[in-house]
């Protein structure tokens, strides 16, 4: 069920562009259909139940115990029911709101996802999958915020910001949670005996959980990113405060409860932080012209009291917050949804111009009222019940009772602004004036709303029927089987007299509201949250630029120096650290290498006394090639092959850098000298110490020995080198796959905004050969057309059987590279060489396949898992597919290499213009 449900929104989601295609705007009526079904199938699932829940499992990556564990019980099947109703709602109603004319697919789009991340995350039984989910609520949000024109950039940016911070403390936490108790499943860690045995990682993770869910619902003092985000338009606006992602926040902190209620740092944190909220966000209500802005700060301050009542921690405590989280849904989903009716209708949403017009919106401003009353708190609606609940746990809160009564007053303060600020917005839609009319919405504009709406007024005048669901839900949240008993009247009590209180302090705030609006008006608050976010990003953006002028520069010094310096450090650490080696093992050389040691120093030797560039690279390319030899030696075929295939293409690709830049070296000083052969036996020394300390003296580690007697059995595959680079350690593969990928577009990039230099052209006598490259390279081109294809099939070849014999994706695209190596010097010119291929597609094209096939095996249960089906006698296997991306990859590479650095640009001739000389 549970799984179905999840499948069905992501069908949803992806269905989205198809269905907007269609239907347009009226895509939103198909697309609430199966929002409103996944909410009656686990309606229907029994999970009403206090202490009933339903479990299921799909493996994901099975070997980290992490898996697509979901289970429902009474909170997160409130918390589905309000992301589904609500979001289906909010869909319909957006049919109208949307332009006729447009392109809705993204809207609609990024609105399923966000139900879909939604429903995964109050689900969720696994913090991995939890912590998806929480991110993928972030990057909705940001998106929908983003489209919403250019004015939403640097909100949409801030927003992102703020989140995103939050998401890296619930990682944080995640990895705490998940390391000190060895699972990750949610429903284990709230049980496990790590919260008590380990105190002081518990604390860790408790405040860590708390202000990833400050952020998230805009808690003190991360409470500034969602006014900003009212740039929005209204669905998406009225999606997020009423059920998506602030309500991630609060649900987070319900969940956690069991653990953590009672405690007095989580108590003091979310009580202190959410009266801050509370008042804070009901006194910016109050100052606010602009009704969906003044819906923004409510939000803040209901947001407040939710977290103050789930920070004091008793039943009654919990229970009021999960009441008062299904009554602030229902009227602030209707409140958003009506503002963004009058603002359809008049074009504007500030009171000061709505003054000015005629509002005949009857249907839409009796609805709005109802809403507002819900709000406020008014008899005879759930948000008066949830309140009073709210009150009555506040008074029966554990402490000190100075300490209550300044919890009540300053809940009670924040209602009377509550009362005061929905009456505002009542008001502010006033008929009878002389200015434009404004006529009524579309009845799909008020009446979606005016469900909700209703809903608070039924609820509130008859709330029983919520027992069943509040009472589940408040027991998952406080650990404790509740059975409670809501009611409209509950009898002459300490919170209905505080409730009058509020009602009549409210109504004289509203009876007094000009001289409130002149006492608020210049109450401007010296610190700004969003001039926060903008200067910690501007000094993040400015920390950045100054440690990449420190570290970035063009001299070889400094690159070759901090790796050389930072391997002696390790030597030198090594040396002092390690008090004993095992014994050094036999002496196993043959003559053969020392033979190969004496070739290789003399080609080291030649290459500092080198002078000339050439000789360098020659003399360079001897070290390369000796030791592809020495791994033939050691019979190490894969590595002696990609070894010599390298040291190929460096030498070509080395040429092409070398045309452009002077054929000896500049003299250096004597200083330079002392300088480069100091890094230079530093480093030799160092690297000479660690392989005679580290290497030979202990037997075949465990792993190496699996591999080798194990790894064909596992794989079906006897090439050890290739198992390990496709199978066993696949992920490391794909990560390298990504670096040389980003390589190839750092270096496109770099070389399309900065040319490199004209190749330099040598003094040519007329009658020498070299003079006409056409005429010279016919040999070479003639034997290119025999051997040219050859070589592309042995690279195939070697691409396909490398699961069993010395080949692979990467030999192979090497083959390939020296394939297209050999095109490049047979062309008749720089400018007519035949490899112009699309080389980022290649790139791209082979990490997506790497991607794709770690996707592929999710099929057996965790990404990268080999997957092999036999075909007509032959077994095929998934790694085959993977060693295709990293062989695209790595070809696309090589062709960038040779068509950036190779070409000359369009205005070079073909030819050397030799120089006439008398012989």
């Amino acid at each position: 069920m549970l799984v179905a449900s999840s499948a069905i929104l992501l069908i949803t989601t992806l269905a989205a562009p198809l269905a907007t295609r269609y239907l347009g705007r009226g895509a939103g009526w198909l697309l609430a259909l199966p929002l409103a079904l996944t909410a009656v199938l686990l309606g229907s699932s029994g999970a009403w139940e206090a202490g009933s829940e339903i479990n299921e499992v799909v493996p994901w990556m099975p070997t980290l115990d992490v898996g697509l564990a979901l289970r429902l019980d009474g909170l997160s099947l409130l918390f589905a029911l309000l992301v589904l109703l609500i979001g289906a709602g909010i869909l319909i109603y957006s049919t109208r709101y949307l332009g006729a004319k447009g392109r809705h697919g993204s809207f609609y789009l990024l609105m399923t996802a966000f139900a879909f991340a939604m429903l995964v995350l109050v689900l969720a039984d696994d913090l991995v999958l939890f912590f998806v989910a929480w991110e993928a609520t972030t990057l909705c949000s940001f998106f929908l915020i983003a489209r919403s024109g250019p004015d939403a950039r640097e909100p949409a940016i801030r927003t992102l910001l703020v989140t995103v911070a939050g998401g890296l403390s619930l990682l944080t936490a995640v990895s705490i949670m998940a390391v000190r108790t060895g699972t990750t499943r949610i429903s284990e860690v709230l049980t496990h005996p790590f919260w008590q045995d380990e105190p002081g990682y518990a604390m860790a993770a408790m405040v860590l959980l708390a202000v990833a869910a400050f952020t998230k619902s805009a808690q003190f003092p991360f409470q500034a990113w969602l006014p900003d985000s009212m740039v929005a338009i209204t669905p998406v606006s009225a999606y997020l405060h009423a059920a998506a992602m602030v309500k991630a926040g609060i649900y987070l902190l319900l969940r956690f409860s069991p653990v953590f209620a009672g405690n007095d740092v989580w108590t003091g944190m979310l009580v202190i932080s959410g009266l801050i909220t509370a008042l804070f966000g009901a006194a910016a209500a109050l100052r606010r012209f602009d009704l969906k802005e003044l819906l923004a700060y409510s939000t803040i301050s209901q947001l407040g009291l939710l977290v103050a009542m789930i920070g004091v921690g008793t039943t009654e405590s919990l229970t009021a917050a999960v009441l008062h989280t299904v009554s602030h849904a229902l009227f602030k989903s209707a409140l958003f949804m009506l503002v963004g009716a009058v603002d359809h209708q008049a074009g504007t949403r500030d009171i000061r111009h709505l003054a000015g017009m005629d509002v005949r919106m009857p249907l839409t401003t009796v609805t709005l009222a109802l809403a507002a009353a819900s709000m406020a708190g008014i008899p005879l609606l759930l948000g008066f019940v949830s309140k009073e609940l709210m009150f009555t746990a506040f008074l029966n809160a554990p402490g000190a009772r100075p300490i209550v009564f300044a919890l009540v007053g300053a809940a009670a303060i924040a209602s009377m602004l509550t009362f005061a600020y929905s009456a505002r917005m009542v008001l502010g839609l006033r008929t009878g004036t002389s200015g434009p009319v404004v006529r009524e919405a579309s009845p799909v504009l008020w009446g979606v709303p005016a469900v909700a709406a209703i809903l608070g007024l039924v609820f509130g005048a008859m709330p029983a029927p919520l027992d069943g669901i509040i009472g589940s839900a408040a027991s998952a949240a406080s650990g404790e089987v509740l059975d409670p008993h809501l009611a409209l009247w509950h009898g002459w009590n300490a919170a209905f007299a505080v409730t009058l209180v509020v009602l009549t302090a409210g109504t004289l705030l509203v009876v007094g509201r000009r001289r409130v609006e002149v006492l608020l008006a210049p109450m401007n608050l010296p610190l700004s949250g969003l001039r926060a976010v903008d200067r910690m990003r501007a000094g993040t953006i400015a920390l950045g630029g100054q440690m990449g002028r420190l570290t970035g520069t063009r001299s070889p010094w400094v690159h070759l120096g901090i790796p050389v310096v930072s391997l002696v450090g390790i030597a030198i650490a090594g040396t002092i650290g390690i008090r004993e080696l095992a014994p050094a093992p036999a002496p196993r050389s043959q003559p053969a290498d020392w033979v190969l040691v004496g070739l290789i120093g003399l080609a080291v030797l030649s290459a500092i006394r080198a002078r000339t560039r050439i000789a360098a690279v020659v003399v360079t390319g001897v070290v390369g090639f000796s030791m592809t030899l020495w791994f033939f030696v050691l019979g190490a075929a894969d590595v002696a092959m990609t070894q010599l295939l390298v040291e190929i293409l460096t030498v070509c690709v080395m040429v092409l850098i070398l045309s452009r830049l002077p054929n000896r070296f500049e003299p250096a000083s004597t200083r330079r000298r002392i300088g480069a052969g100091t890094i230079a036996v530093s480093a030799g020394l160092a690297t000479t110490l660690g392989v005679w300390a580290l290497t030979g003296r202990r037997e075949i580690s465990p792993a190496a020995e699996y591999l080798i007697t194990e790894g064909e059995a596992v794989t079906g595959g006897s090439n050890i080198v290739n198992t390990i680079l496709v199978e066993f350690r696949a992920l490391d593969t794909l990560g390298e796959l990504t670096v040389l990928g980003v390589a190839g577009l750092a270096m496109a990039a770099l070389l399309r905004s900065r040319a490199p230099s004209e190749p330099l052209t040598a003094e040519l006598v007329e009658e020498t050969p070299l003079t006409d490259g056409a005429a010279n390279s016919v040999f070479t081109r003639t034997i290119t057309r025999v051997i040219g294809p050859g070589i592309i099939l042995f690279s195939l070849f070697l691409l396909l059987r490398g699961h069993n014999e010395p080949g692979g994706g990467f030999i192979s695209a090497l083959v390939g590279g020296a394939g297209v190596a050999l095109l490049y010097l047979s062309a008749r010119s720089d400018e007519s060489a035949p490899i112009r291929a699309p080389y980022m597609g290649l790139i791209g094209a082979g990490i997506l396949i790497g991607i794709g096939t770690g996707l592929l095996g999710f099929i057996d249960g965790s990404f990268l898992a080999p997957i092999s089906i036999e075909v007509a006698g032959t077994k095929l296997v998934s790694s085959l597919i993977f060693d295709v991306g990293v062989y695209l990859a790595v070809i696309g590479v090589i062709y960038a290499a040779f068509n950036l650095l190779g070409t000359r640009r369009p205005t070079d001739a073909d030819h050397v213009t030799p120089v006439r000389t008398q012989p």
